[in-house]
């Protein structure tokens, strides 16, 4: 592998689901140790981390109080209970392959990164074209003028949990050491909360009930995760226990925005359980009613849920709020949720605002597989790469607002009769994608699909 601004690497993290917005997020990793043979390391690499973003979404929406009123719905039930304000959708002439081009080659560009110097690309998707062919290989034409074919990395699938899996892989093929404990996994066989048995359909099969329930559970891998602090503090000498005081920020999974508020209460519901009774003067006031519940009762419990996130919302505004942004105005983002929360809480932020921050992050994926970490915002700008520092990541997510801004608001009429013929083209063969590629953002498209489902790709330029 060789190397430029250090050993980087790139991650591209991507999603494609029917009916919902759509969006690629591509992260460049580096270590400040040269990529040398192992057996030459005088010490391992450190301060692994990364150095750049690049977020894509549609360039058309549609508004929820629209769709409200198309749907005949309450009104309020999308803007309000699910806390999202427009969706973002794919048309017929983008899909996973033609945003996983995009962001790949607009993130290279942004960067000036030759493509020679990739040594890793990474896919984390829940969506597939081919059942028996990686992404990943699709966005290896990207590297054909450079002559790089010597690129490790593949698709990882799990739900929503595939952006965070193919990070964990980064971090080990950069840094060997990386594993310090510090992470806590749930993993376990759960069946129809949220999947995809239909290979015929985009669509998934969902049980939202079940589905909350099942992703309150995972989130209490937390308690794990603090437990792992708490045996590192105990051997360091340090006599406190870990809260959520200790994260200056916390970002989550994000399938809808109002669930986010759910979870940051039910963390202080966990972090409730492990303070003192004598709280009646401090953040828990009010609270002691509930002392004696156990964390398996408060799942479908709305007296708790109301209680605590009314004692978390300031925490909620502080920690958590600024990283919804991109939910709020594309909608699930599914694979790459955690990500685009991320980007969301980079974005109205500078780098000496976030300097020294620890991000707290549950990554979670149906079925199911999460993990609860954390991660830190170095405190030195020289620990970048000096091509890319930490400000120059930071100010590579400001123009969000304007990006979402400038896009298309469709009618829900409109909407409808575009994932209308979605469904009409889906694994349909000798046809060219409907629409207008001056109405896409610049980037890559689907042009054509040929009788053998061979399909070719274009790209309007910026």
């Amino acid at each position: 592998m060789t190397s430029a601004l250090e050993a980087a690497l790139a991650l591209c993290v991507v999603v494609r689901m029917w009916l919902e917005p759509i969006s690629g997020i591509l992260i460049v990793f580096s270590t400040t140790v040269p990529a040398i043979p192992l057996a030459k390391r005088d010490t391992w690499p450190k301060n692994v981390g990364i150095l750049a973003l690049e977020v894509y979404f549609p360039a058309q929406y549609v508004d929820q109080t629209d769709m409200e009123k198309f749907n005949d719905v309450e009104a309020g039930k999308y803007t309000v209970g699910m806390g999202q304000t427009q969706m973002g959708f794919c048309s017929v002439q983008e899909g996973i392959n033609s945003l996983c081009l995009t962001v790949v080659q607009q993130l290279m560009e942004l960067t000036q990164l030759p493509w020679e110097s990739v040594g890793w690309l990474e896919v984390g998707t829940e969506t597939i074209i081919n059942k028996s062919k990686a992404v990943k290989t699709v966005l290896m034409e990207l590297f054909q003028d450079s002559g790089n074919t010597d690129i490790e990395g593949t698709d990882t699938t799990s739900a929503c949990y595939g952006d965070t899996d193919s990070l964990y892989s980064l971090l080990y093929n950069l840094e060997s050491s990386s594993w310090d404990g510090l992470r806590a996994a749930h993993m376990e066989n759960v069946y129809y909360d949220f999947y995809k048995a239909d290979m015929t359909s985009e669509c998934p099969q969902l049980d939202g009930k079940l589905s909350i329930q099942h992703y309150l559970r995972a989130l209490d891998c937390y308690m794990l995760y603090r437990q792992k602090i708490q045996n590192q503090w105990e051997q360091a000498g340090i006599d406190r226990h870990f809260t959520l005081d200790d994260l200056q920020f916390m970002i989550f999974h994000t399938p809808f925005c109002k669930m986010v508020q759910k979870s940051l209460a039910h963390l202080m519901f966990n972090d409730f359980l492990l303070a003192s009774s004598n709280t009646q003067t401090g953040l828990y006031k009010r609270l002691e009613a509930f002392r004696g519940l156990k964390l398996e009762d408060t799942y479908t419990n709305k007296d708790v849920e109301k209680a605590f996130q009314k004692a978390s919302l300031d925490m909620f505004n502080k920690k958590s709020k600024a990283s919804l942004y991109l939910s709020t105005h594309n909608g699930n983002m599914y694979t790459s949720s955690l990500d685009g929360c991320l980007a969301s809480l980079l974005s109205p932020h500078s780098a000496q605002d976030l300097a020294g921050s620890r991000i707290g992050a549950f990554s979670y994926g149906s079925g199911l597989a999460e993990s609860f970490f954390s991660f830190r915002v170095s405190q030195d700008a020289s620990l970048g790469s000096p091509h890319y520092p930490p400000e120059k990541l930071v100010s590579s997510t400001s123009d969000l607002p304007k990006c979402l801004a400038s896009r298309k608001r469709m009618s829900p009429e409109k909407f409808t009769e575009i994932m209308d013929q979605r469904e009409q083209f889906y694994h349909k063969v000798n046809f060219s994608p409907l629409g207008d590629q001056n109405s896409l953002f610049p980037g890559t498209y689907l042009e054509q699909v040929d009788e053998g489902y061979h399909r070719k790709y274009a790209r309007r330029p910026v």
